[in-house]
């Protein structure tokens, strides 16, 4: 089958790999129909990547139909079904995993990253890892993930419709966070350095937006909470600027939930820690019920997917809309490889 490859030193290829399609018992033979490129993937092609295989068959943003199943395979996953998938391992002996919380397993290997990835004619999975899709296409299944993590990131917020939400940076993750925030009856104000993002933002549910060049961002959110700062600050960028913007604005005794990683150590005045009693949370991936809330969202018909989709391009197209993608990177949201012959 054809897989595309992604080196660190900025190569993409589609090579031919031998591909058994025999499948155990409890696995499922996956068609991939659209892959989306992350983040992650086009910092390994920059070559910063240094959790990734090099090289390495990118892609966890899946929509796939199922082509085959096993005979212990539950007889809801059937021919044809539209389904995603969640990318990432659990060992399942780890203090993570034994709390219950897999997501954040030590020995996590997401595919794409420290495994190879779905940028591939067909994938084989164990069954406990294929999501269905109802009413879904598996254009929209392949938006899911990347939501999904920022629908967790407002999980672990404790977010309620008592809050007002500040959410800094509006890439796919933010926007996920944006979401849910507004889905639980909180007030979200987005922040972001781009006003396309930031229109796109306030369609899916912020009530007030930021461009942080263009407004005194301290200002501004003090008009808007009436001095108390926002109760929940959820960092979807992962900057030293962004990371003291999420400390200095939070609120007393508020709650910074961290989705970006810095790629520099950040320097924080942790006086504030204290003084404001602040709760400061990590949120890494996500779960299954995540999964579902992401699904259950797009079934109802409010997720704009042509705003959210930049670019859908077939594989021969990857290396050049990476280039363009590296030299762009704030126009865009999601490219989308499209597998289908």
């Amino acid at each position: 089958m054809k897989a595309l490859y992604i080196s660190h030193n900025g190569e993409l290829e589609i090579k031919d790999v031998m591909f058994e399609d025999k499948i155990a018992g409890n696995e499922v033979l996956l068609r991939i129909c659209h892959v989306g490129f992350c983040g992650s993937d086009i910092k390994t092609f920059k070559g910063g990547n240094s959790m990734a295989l090099n090289p390495v068959i990118p892609g966890h943003e899946i929509g796939a139909l199922i082509e085959r199943t096993g005979e212990n395979v539950p007889s809801y996953l059937k021919k044809g079904t539209v389904v995603t998938c969640n990318p990432y391992s659990a060992c399942g002996s780890c203090s993570s995993c034994r709390a219950g919380r897999t997501n954040a397993c030590r020995n996590n290997r997401t595919l794409g990253v420290q495994r190879n990835g779905a940028m591939c004619e067909y994938i084989i999975l164990p069954y406990e890892k294929v999501i269905p899709c109802s009413g879904l296409t598996t254009l929209q299944s392949a938006l899911i993930e990347p939501m999904s993590v920022g629908f967790h990131a407002v999980d672990r917020g404790r977010v309620s419709d008592n809050d007002c939400v500040l959410v800094i940076g509006c890439g796919m993750v933010g926007l996920g966070a944006i979401v849910r925030a507004s889905l639980r009856g909180a007030r979200v104000i987005a922040a972001d350095i781009d006003d396309d993002k930031l229109e796109l933002a306030s369609k899916m549910g912020a009530a007030f937006c930021i461009n942080t060049l263009k407004t005194d961002v301290h200002y501004a959110l003090g008009e808007l909470t009436g001095g108390d700062g926002p109760d929940v600050v959820i960092e979807a960028v992962g900057s030293t600027a962004t990371y003291q913007m999420a400390v200095n604005e939070v609120a007393f005794c508020g709650r910074i939930v961290c989705i970006g990683y810095a790629s520099n150590d950040v320097s924080l005045n942790t006086r504030l820690f204290v003084q404001k009693e602040m709760d400061i949370l990590g949120s890494r991936n996500s779960t299954p019920n995540d999964f579902r809330a992401v699904i259950r969202y797009m079934q109802s018909g409010e997720c704009p997917v042509e705003s959210l989709v930049t670019r859908t391009i077939k594989p021969s197209e990857a290396l050049e809309t990476l280039r363009w993608w590296s030299d762009n990177p704030g126009k865009v949201f999601r490219i989308v490889v499209d597998f289908r012959s």
